[in-house]
């Protein structure tokens, strides 16, 4: 994989539907190599800290792969890097798998990467808020969105350093109980959870890096799935 732009962008406010709102989802590309510091990239911030950014999601991801994807769903709508908001948009090397998401079902809870001279590791998948609504003035695609599966990644810093585009993104290693972006994505949106479904949990509650809200989600889900049965 290889990091094909780094995106970063200040708070500013925006009107959306008659009242000012505080994003900082306008993400745009940057040139030349950027600090990447364990709450963010130098030059980036987050406006609504309660529930955006921290030490679990220092770095969002995206698939470049996925720009093609809403090319199609949103034909004549311009999609520049950073257009979901990501920190880094990722090629994978490839279009998205064949009736699937691609880097989600490739990227697991837990994952280990070097990108320049920094290490990260994978904590969560995104779910989007209205504020990308905001950034496509359109509500509907926050819905559309996580529908579509293609919702990347955050990441957390485990050795800051520099990074920039075209620095290859290389597996240092992996989770043991893994548990892929995509899977954590369906346990999350499911209604229902069968013993497959509980098996998934189980082993996701495993894995360290998940942030405790998550393990508490899902121990709520657990408790729920065991009432019902």
């Amino acid at each position: 994989m290889k990091l094909a732009s780094v995106n970063t962008g200040m708070p500013r406010e925006v009107s959306w539907h008659g009242r000012i709102v505080t994003t900082a989802i306008f993400k745009e590309p940057v040139g030349g190599r950027v600090a990447l510091r364990k709450f963010n990239l130098e030059g980036d911030r987050q406006a609504d800290l309660s529930v955006h950014g921290g030490e679990h999601k220092a770095v969002y991801c995206y698939s470049l792969a996925h720009y093609d994807y809403w090319k199609r769903e949103l034909p004549g709508r311009e999609l520049p890097m950073g257009m979901f908001g990501e920190n880094f948009t990722i090629d994978d090397g490839g279009p998205a798998l064949p009736g699937g998401q691609g880097l989600e079902e490739s990227v697991h809870l837990g994952d280990r990467f070097s990108v320049g001279t920094a290490e990260v590791v994978v904590t969560q998948p995104r779910l989007p808020c209205y504020k990308l609504g905001v950034r496509f003035g359109s509500d509907d695609m926050v819905k559309r969105f996580l529908a579509s599966g293609r919702t990347g990644f955050y990441a957390a810093v485990l050795r800051e350093g520099e990074v920039g585009a075209g620095d290859e993104i290389e597996v240092i290693s992996g989770e043991a109980n893994a548990v892929a972006v995509s899977e954590i994505t369906h346990l999350y949106v499911a209604k229902r959870y069968g013993e497959a479904e509980i098996r998934a949990v189980r082993r996701a509650l495993r894995v360290e890096e998940l942030p405790e809200s998550w393990k508490e989600y899902f121990r709520n889900r657990l408790r729920q799935a065991g009432e019902r049965n």
